[in-house]
């Protein structure tokens, strides 16, 4: 299996900060924020990685990461010229997969489970990783029949339930092929919702409920969160 860390966008919920540097820098607690995806990606055996990032700060992101030796991966590298949304991001990295299963995980996205034994046994399809939230507004929300998703909607005005899906998908090979068919949302974007859907069409999506914090940290407050999170997890 192949990780692939994206970290695009442009950060605009978090400017100034992200006028300087790549969100996926900036600190959490003790650490950089996109140590903590690295973790999962590590925890799951992976040690190809791809970092796919705008053109603006990519320089400090390798300088930073380097060849990944130090952190016990290979790295590469590749730029997403306009942000064009998560698929469109994830669809970049096609010929680095090799038609390898792939995590591709966002790189401002701080769990607190351990999802390192579902990605090392993961069997093709897709998985997806849900946690009950206040504001499902704000993601791609998944409607459950039991412990099957039959529908995944991107940000609802009126959600069927409060399940989000967080930022780490698991895809067999085939998720580049739904990506090259696929249209711009409304918003101008390939949403990665719309990959998932595909999955969810075929019956082959499986979740893992999240049962400890889960942060998506791309404003002030959820980034302060997490590294109140991680200070008292630190501490415990």
């Amino acid at each position: 299996m192949k990780g692939i860390l994206i970290c695009g966008g442009t950060g605009s919920r978090l400017r100034p900060l992200t006028e300087i540097t790549n969100k996926s820098l900036l600190p959490v607690y003790d650490r950089p924020l996109i140590l903590y995806p690295l973790d999962v990606l590590h925890s799951g055996g992976i040690q190809d990685i791809i970092v796919i990032s705008g053109p603006e700060h990519m320089d400090q992101m390798a300088a930073f990461l380097g060849s990944g030796e130090r952190f016990g991966c290979r790295m590469s590298y590749c730029v997403q010229e306009k942000p064009g949304g998560i698929a469109q991001a994830l669809g970049l990295a096609e010929s680095f997969a090799d038609n390898e299963d792939v995590c591709a995980i966002l790189g401002d996205n701080v769990f607190f489970d351990d999802l390192g034994e579902t990605i090392k046994t993961f069997k093709g399809g897709a998985h997806l990783f849900l946690k009950e939230v206040s504001d499902p507004e704000r993601f791609g929300v998944a409607t459950m029949d039991g412990s099957t998703i039959v529908e995944i909607e991107e940000k609802p005005t009126k959600p069927k339930s409060n399940l989000a899906v967080t930022g780490c998908y698991l895809y067999d090979h085939r998720c580049f092929d739904v990506i090259r068919n696929m249209k711009p949302s409304r918003r101008g974007e390939l949403e990665i919702t719309d990959v998932s859907r595909w999955y969810v069409q075929e019956q082959q999506a499986q979740a893992t409920m999240l049962q400890h914090d889960w942060v998506d940290a791309g404003t002030f407050e959820s980034l302060y969160r997490a590294s109140s999170l991680v200070r008292e997890k630190r501490k415990a």
